[in-house]
């Protein structure tokens, strides 16, 4: 298995498509961090197994160790492309983590002003305030953005 998620670390698709053709359960299995296949891939930005992984269709809203989904990690890295991918593939916007955090939230703590757009556009609960009261317009508003 580590294998497995070394091939998608190192963004090397054909190890990546040859291990899950004959091991297909491990497409919705963690890694030793509690990350998913999908998870990883599209928080390292690795697009073209990010594709791959989503023509099988994981479940996109398993989390890793702290809590995250695949759409929480490129919300917090700012990969509009791959935001796009994952939402496009169903991937529930308003999932919140451990902390009550949710992509949305993400992006306005670090001014994704692309990926803030994108998610309000597809109904993100621009209301929900994570575990410090935080909501995301007032986080998006230190950066210039209006919600």
């Amino acid at each position: 298995m580590e294998t497995f998620f070394d091939a998608i670390r190192h963004n090397k698709i054909e190890p990546v498509t040859t291990i899950l053709k004959l091991n297909p359960e491990l497409l919705n299995k963690k890694d030793q961090r509690g990350s998913t296949p999908i998870l990883l891939a599209s928080y390292l930005g690795h697009k073209e197994i990010t594709q791959f992984l989503l023509t099988l269709q994981p479940n996109l809203d398993l989390k890793d160790a702290s809590g995250n989904t695949a759409l929480m990690g490129v919300a917090f890295k700012g990969n509009v492309e791959i935001a796009k991918l994952l939402i496009e593939a169903g991937a529930s916007i308003d999932v919140t983590n451990s902390q009550n955090a949710t992509a949305l939230i993400f992006a306005s703590i670090f001014g994704h002003k692309e990926i803030i757009e994108l998610l309000v556009k597809h109904g993100a609960d621009t209301a929900i305030k994570d575990t410090s009261g935080n909501s995301a317009a007032p986080l998006a508003k230190k950066h210039g953005i209006d919600l």
